[in-house]
């Protein structure tokens, strides 16, 4: 079996969290696993078209509560 690079990757603790390996290893991984990247299903969102009743334009609700900021 190749041996697969890593890295941990700790907290402020030293305590692992994570492990970043080479983009190489892990596409041969994937294809060891047989895992395949799915591009995620187009729905379609017209049903939803109409369900809200707006006061305002968007726009004009993200202007105003960007002025509240300030």
């Amino acid at each position: 079996m190749p041996v697969v690079r890593k890295k941990l990757v700790t907290d402020e603790n030293h305590c692992p969290v994570a492990v970043q390996i080479d983009y190489n290893d892990w596409l041969r991984i994937e294809r060891q696993l047989e895992i395949q990247d799915f591009l995620p299903v187009t729905r379609d969102l017209t049903r939803h078209a109409g369900v809200l009743n707006l006061t305002e334009s968007p726009l004009a609700y993200q202007i105003r509560c960007r002025d509240e900021w300030t």
